[in-house]
């Protein structure tokens, strides 16, 4: 990718890191290995033009930021790649020859605009020509202009001109410097002019310009620091108390809360006038629009936009007068000539350039797929007229392109498969195009189903029945996919109260769920009960609209053969990723369609692109593959088959074959009911792709016709099966059992069509062991992959902290959500995910409910439909007319709510006894509808539902779906903002963030539902190579090769910036990786950069409460503790225990490792008395979460033996080290490392209490420091005693009352010593262990959609990096073949104890040294991967320098 601009110096660093950026040179031996010594010699090594290249990149990287993205751009460029490239080139300096291939080298090159500007840019030869217009997009100086030719001069003298798709290395060698590229005017036409529109006024708002809290945090520090420098440090505050955990709904408007930034205006208005369109005889004469211009001193000018140019002209009235006006003002660009209009213009226009370059390059940079915010500002902001605002939702409705064009998805997806793929920069090109035309899709998809749901667009099929409406918009094909479990739902409700036999059904349904474990390990006896207890399932799907007074049978057989026309969500869901596996496995001239889900007021709609000549002509003649009619006529092509062998090798389908309707054999290599078409361009197309994987064995009834194994859980059970065959070879060495494994692994393949209704032809030996495969793999997930999952959630390796983390913990383990009540009853000793199941369970099935109850629901009772299904979801049944009467007192409600409150006000209208309110609270007359009437069937059909009735079909749906008896308390035992928050995600709901009184008699208000969007599940693809490279670095980065590491990670970096663009997921988790590298370099200050740039991404693409986001600003707060921020350092901290809180509740393992980092904080700035009361905190919350003997546990004690040591108090320092040494003697050993390392630790802390009694004298100082603690505190002295008469001989010093004791003190709670249920205890405590866990291995233990156990290296990082003494290069814990590592390695994986300079490993290993600095042996606990781990030399001297202050 291109360079940036030279001349385009920021006006501001970059706030995110606060000092200078730095890399990586000179902290790498030439072996590679991590460097143990002499850090202070290699961190200086950077030479002085190493130092002003780094210097320039990262005044290129901070100041492009003035601009958004061209809309006609087919790609979002990297902002920072010359950062990435300098970044590479110099960590290959300090690595041995031989090491720097294939790095992107830069060079030079002058720009001249059209008006004379100069810009420089650094280019590469395999720079596209729409990268350099991109680069000239974001440079300051050029980036108004959109209508240019770009003619390349190269240093021989010759001219190029540069079309769009040209490499530059194709046109010209620019490597040999002396390229000038001139930027020359263009002709406008209708297009390129109201683009040129449009990018003005895109460059004048700043309402784009995503602000970080980080930022905001750095931005102010570094004033602050300025105001203050001549003054004396003043010392770090404390963090809000601990209560601050306990009221979630009252943090809700500090999360949203951004920093305040006055709006910069420049023009009053541009609007296009009422002149248009251009009358012929003007068009002949090159004008294209007229637009009409009000400045803001006032003055308005009738502006014509000319194929040359923009000029002002002479009209003035309602009559147009085209000649130029007097004196004549014209210019290029409309920016040109609005300086010429407008003095202040001038002036606003240079400042809002200034206010994005301030930020951070990744705040400016639009998200191609941003995420729909559940939390909006309250109240919200004034809606203020923008008349283009208005024209954009006026001319481009429902998705359509601009000027009214209309494009064909279905030829740009295809045509980009086709691009040319045989090298890097060929692949880059590819799939860059394909996630651009993905992302399009996406958006117009969403955009299309609105309209489509707002019947706005008509369907195709007007006379058939509404739930078969069919639409085809922009090119999309719309359809709808119905609510199966909603509609069973509410089968089961109405019959139930009908016929008896129904009512015999439910309770045969009780009985048999009760049985679910039993039968889980007998797949035989559950998929009988599932047939007879679930007989209604796909039947319910299709009776939702259809009359309820058929009789059963009539019903039945109706039912059924609707069922194989009308899709299920399930339905919809397992075509969408059979279609994803397929486009991963990318065969060639196999081709599929552009297909995205979109949730939308309780719609669900099917948007998919339409293969040519499908909507016409015979579509039996393009039928080659498949069926159409569930297996009755089979069509069968052999070109086609052969390619979609090739796919189902890949896919582990297997070739099998079955019976037609005839009698007929038919060889198959996909399941029956998908369908191979050949369109009218001759492309194979296959489609309908639900059951790309086999049924699930554990549920085959009918009722669980689209129940699938997943992908993963496939490819799992094949790699395991490939294992078990190649171990049981004999007479092979170790290298060919690897090669065996892998044919193997191809070899291993499911027949999709066994467990069916269709029947199977072959040898009755092959159809048999066909069906025991694949019931062998519905074994596997319940014997196998299930226990796993829960044990690593035991032991920490995995740690979902909300429903979306929980989900992809789960589908990332193979493992489906119907599995969900299972997990429950399976992790009922880890109390938060037992919470966090429940809470999941509950959510996914309220939803269902607050679908059906949106699509019964008028277009004006919206907003009061869901308020009331909050406040009954919470267990408020909101009184007759209280809606009303709420709205009507409510007076801080603002007055942009008015129609909310009037929406509220109507409820209660409605359910008045004698429906004469009707005025509503904003004082109009409720009148010229007429929808209001006196008697009681005018009411809106939402008021009919209660909480009793939907917490009733909340537990019937839980147990029949998940097989999970729901607690009879589980309504008040419910996290309420966690579930609110995890049910809007899922619904769509924008909430207004403000505090809400939960025992108040109406929560929620109509005035607090701020809007509704659609949530879209969309199949764009993921870069292959960027995926290598990341895998590629991990492995590096296990094994301690931090140079590889480095590159690898930088040119993943590089690689995922060229195909999507910064904002992505997979680019933060790539910036993650680059902090962790840095930091185990002893690079802070680096590290800081990529973490502020993964926080950005974060915050942008995940949302401002995700878990992640958390971590990011935790990861920050450490990063910025290793600089000695600590005051900045703890305001990040403080941030992600608000982020924590929102989204996971108090009660989790995570918030308990974030207490322990802000006491390790605490500790090293001498502040003893406030560490204590977070370590004692932690302790219970892993007391109450983890158990007494878990291994977190024993970290916690021995942090708070280092603390007691710290102040003196050695009696309890022994006291809680033999409780760690106990618990790691039973849990990991006695000849365990870290065992022993408690041991020497119990030593040191004996000695010492023995010198403290023999030599008073000498320990005057720490005993008066002890005392100086304790003193203020006599609660905490009293339970601290407490503690100590507990005893010292038993595993816990500190048994449970004693620890509460000592908890409740610490806190000031000497009155009421038990915790209240508000402060969610159990998550709290959870919290610590997982961030503790984390600490311990260096690593990250977060929840994210990497699967965690795909990450075995990392979670040995730290150990390797940071082991003390151990100079051997460390080896991955992955690699089962490595001889070389010790048992102990092993064991360390085993029992997943991470080794941080907090954790027990490196607190541990130097008990000589505790008195010699607290900070050089406990840095804080990471939140992310690799976070705790500094190696020896750089403990060592920052303990130097702690001594040379204190000096």
């Amino acid at each position: 990718m291109a360079g940036k601009s030279n001349k385009s110096k920021s006006k501001g660093k970059s706030k995110g890191s606060g000092v200078s950026e730095n890399h990586v040179e000179g902290l790498v031996e030439d072996n590679g290995a991590p460097v143990t010594e002499n850090l202070d010699a290699s961190s200086s090594d950077l030479n002085e033009q190493d130092s002003k290249e780094i210097e320039a990149v990262s005044e290129m990287q901070d100041s492009d930021s003035n601009a958004n993205l061209d809309m006609g751009v087919t790609e979002d460029s990297a902002v920072e790649n010359t950062e990435t490239a300098a970044d590479v080139e110099i960590v290959e300096s300090s690595k041995p020859e031989g090491h720097a291939e294939g790095q992107l080298q830069l060079y030079p090159m002058a720009v001249r605009g059209p008006s004379g500007e100069h810009v420089e840019l650094q280019v590469n030869p395999v720079d596209s020509v729409m990268d350099l217009r991109q680069f000239l997009l974001d440079a300051p100086e050029t980036c108004f202009y959109t209508c240019y030719d770009l003619i390349l001069r190269a240093k021989d003298g010759t001219k190029h001109h540069l079309a769009d798709f040209y490499e530059i290395g194709d046109v010209a060698d620019v490597t040999s410097g002396g390229c000038i590229l001139e930027m020359v005017n263009a002709v406008y036409d209708d297009r390129s002019v109201r683009t040129h529109v449009r990018r003005t006024r895109e460059l004048l708002s700043t309402s784009s310009v995503h602000s970080s809290f980080s930022t905001a945090l750095a931005m102010e520090n570094d004033l602050k620091n300025k105001a203050d420098s001549g003054l004396p440090k003043t010392e770090a505050p404390e963090l809000e108390g601990l209560g601050f955990m306990e009221d979630p709904a009252g943090q809700l408007e500090d999360l949203v809360a951004s920093p305040s930034l006055q709006e910069i205006t420049c023009i009053e208005s541009i609007a296009f006038s009422s002149f248009n369109p251009v009358p012929g005889y003007r068009r002949l004469l090159g004008d294209l629009i007229y637009l009409d211009i009000l400045t803001l001193e006032g003055k308005s000018f009738c502006v014509t936009a000319h194929t040359r140019g923009f000029f002002v002209n002479a009209s003035a009235g309602s009559v147009l007068d085209p000649r130029p006006a007097h004196p004549p003002r014209e210019a290029t660009t409309l920016v040109g000539l609005l300086r010429q209009l407008s003095e202040k213009f001038s002036k606003g226009f240079l400042e809002v350039l200034e206010r994005k370059a301030q930020g951070h390059p990744f705040e400016n940079v639009p998200s191609l797929l941003p995420c729909s915010p559940w939390l909006g500002l309250y109240p919200p902001p004034a809606h203020k007229r923008d008349v283009a605002r208005a024209e954009d939702a006026l001319t481009l409705p429902y998705g359509s392109e601009a000027i009214g064009m209309q494009r064909d998805w279905n030829e740009e997806l295809q045509s980009c498969r086709e691009f040319p793929r045989k090298n890097l920069q060929d692949r880059i090109m590819r799939d860059r195009a394909l996630y651009k035309v993905n992302c399009d899709f996406a958006d117009a998809a969403m955009k299309g189903a609105k309209g489509v749901i707002g019947r706005c667009i008509p369907p195709i099929n007007p006379t058939d029945p509404e739930r078969f409406h069919m639409y085809v918009h922009n090119n999309i094909f719309f359809s709808f996919a119905m609510d199966g479990d909603f509609t069973l739902m509410q089968q089961m409700h109405e019959q139930g109260s009908k016929e008896a036999s129904t009512i015999d059904v439910k309770d045969n349904l009780n009985a048999e769920v009760n049985d679910v474990p039993k039968a889980l390990d007998d797949g035989d006896s559950l998929n009988k009960k599932v047939e007879g207890g679930l007989p209604n399932m796909e039947s319910g799907d299709t009776q939702k609209e259809t009359s309820v007074a058929t009789g059963d049978s009539e019903g039945s057989t109706s039912l059924q053969a609707v069922d194989s026309e009308q899709a299920t969500y399930a339905s919809a869901n397992n075509d969408l990723k059979g279609t994803k596996a397929y486009n991963n496995a990318d065969v060639p001239g196999l081709y599929t369609l552009a297909m995205a889900i979109i949730d939308y007021r309780g719609h669900r709609i099917v948007a998919q692109s339409i293969i040519p000549g499908i909507l016409q002509g015979d579509k039996s003649e393009s039928l080659l593959y498949g069926s159409v009619d569930n297996g009755k006529k089979i069509f069968w092509n052999e070109k086609f088959h052969v390619k979609v062998l090739e796919a189902g090798k890949l896919l582990h389908i297997k070739e099998h074959e079955v019976f037609d309707g005839s009698g007929a054999v038919v060889k198959m290599a996909a399941p029956v009911e998908c369908k191979g078409i050949i369109g009218s361009d001759d492309r194979h197309y296959i489609l309908d792709l639900m059951r790309t994987t086999p049924r699930d064995a554990n549920y085959t009834g009918p009722g669980f016709r689209h129940a699938v194994l997943r992908p993963e859980l496939v490819a799992a059970f094949c790699q395991a099966e490939a294992v078990a065959k190649a171990k049981g070879k004999e007479n092979e060495d170790e290298g060919e059992d690897k090669s065996l494994a892998q044919v193997d692994l191809l070899s291993v393949r499911l027949n999709p069509n066994v467990l069916t209704e269709f029947k199977l032809a072959g040898e009755p030996e092959e159809i048999t062991g066909d069906e025991e495969a694949v019931r062998k793999a519905g074994r596997y997930l319940l014997e196998t992959v299930l226990p796993k999952f829960v044990q690593d959630l035991s032991s920490l390796e995995v740690s979902p902290m909300d429903g979306q983390t929980l989900t992809e913990a789960l589908h990332a383990h193979g493992i489906n959500m119907r599995y969900l009540g299972q997990v429950a009853n399976l992790s009922k000793h880890l109390p938060h995910i037992w919470d966090l199941c429940v809470v999941e369970m509950v959510t996914r099935t309220a939803k269902h409910v607050l679908k059906g109850i949106l699509r019964a629901t008028q277009d004006h009772d919206v907003g009061g439909a869901i308020a009331h299904f909050f406040n009954c979801y919470i267990g408020h049944d909101i009184p007759v007319g209280a809606l009303s009467s709420s709205s009507e007192k409510s007076s801080d409600t603002p007055p942009t709510q008015s129609s909310g409150k009037g929406g509220s006000s109507e409820k209660g209208k409605k359910k008045g006894k004698g429906g004469k309110k009707s005025v509503d609270s904003s004082g109009s007359a409720n009148v010229s509808t007429g929808l209001v009437k006196d008697d009681a069937g005018s009411q809106a059909s939402y008021l009919c539902v209660n909480s009793e009735l939907i917490w009733k079909d909340i537990q019937e749906a839980v147990k029949f779906k998940y097989q999970f008896d729901l607690p009879d308390d589980a309504l008040s035992k419910i996290k309420k903002i966690s579930s609110i928050r995890n049910l809007c995600q899922k619904v769509g709901v924008t909430l207004a963030a403000r505090k809400y009184e939960f025992d108040a008699p109406i929560p929620y208000r109509t005035s607090d539902i701020l809007d509704l969007h659609a949530v879209v599940k969309h199949s764009v693809p993921m870069c292959a190579d960027a995926r290598d490279l990341l895998e590629s670095g991990k492995l590096r980065l296990a094994q301690g090769k931090l140079p590889e590491a480095y590159e690898l990670f930088s040119e993943g970096f590089s690689v995922l910036q060229q195909v999507c663009g910064p904002m992505h997921r997979e680019v933060a988790n790539c910036c993650r990786y680059l902090a962790m590298v840095l930091y185990h370099a002893g690079d802070m200050a680096g590290a800081i950069m990529q973490q502020h740039k993964e926080l950005i991404i974060n915050e942008r693409c995940l949302g401002l409460d995700h878990p992640d986001t958390a971590h990011s600003y935790g990861n920050m707060a450490l990063f910025y503790h290793g600089l000695n921020q600590t005051e900045l350092a703890l305001r990040h901290m403080s941030r992600a225990l608000l982020l924590l809180n929102v989204s996971s509740g108090s009660d989790h393992p995570d918030v308990a490792a974030t207490f322990i980092n802000v006491a390790m904080m605490y500790q090293d700035i001498q502040r003893m008395n406030v560490a204590l009361r977070y370590l004692q905190e932690a302790l219970q919350k892993n007391l109450r979460l983890l158990g007494e003997e878990h291994i977190q546990t024993a970290v916690c004690y021995h942090a708070l033996a280092i603390v007691f040591n710290c102040i003196g108090a050695y009696k309890l320092s022994l006291q809680h080290e033999r409780s760690t040494y106990n618990i790691l003697a039973k849990q990991l050993g006695e000849d365990d490392t870290r065992t022993r390392d408690s041991a020497n630790w119990l030593k040191t802390f004996q000695q010492r209490e023995t010198q403290a009694k023999s030599a008073p004298a000498m320990t005057m100082a720490a005993a008066q420091k002890a005392a100086d603690v304790l003193k203020a505190r006599p609660d905490l002295l009293q339970a601290f005693q407490v503690a100590a008469a507990s005893g010292g001989g038993s595993r816990g010093a500190l048994n449970k009352a004693a620890a509460a004791a000592a908890a409740a003190a610490l806190m000031g709670e000497r009155e009421n010593l038990p915790r209240s249920r508000g402060l969610d205890e159990r998550g709290a405590r959870a919290k610590a262990d997982v961030r503790k866990r984390a600490a311990a291995k260096g690593v990250n233990i977060r929840p994210q959609s990497v699967p965690v156990q795909a990450l075995p290296e990392l979670l040995n990082l730290s150990s390797n990096v940071q082991r003390k003494k151990r100079t051997e290069e460390p080896s991955s814990s992955a690699s089962a073949g490595n001889k070389e590592d010790r048992p102990q390695q092993d064991e360390d994986d085993k029992t997943g104890l991470s080794r941080e300079d907090s954790g027990l490993d490196s607190i541990l290993s130097k008990p000589e040294k505790a008195n010699e600095s607290s900070t050089s042996s406990q840095t804080p606990l990471g939140l992310g991967t690799g976070l705790g781990a500094l190696d020896t030399k750089k403990s060592k001297l920052k303990a130097k320098a702690s001594k040379a202050g204190a000096l």
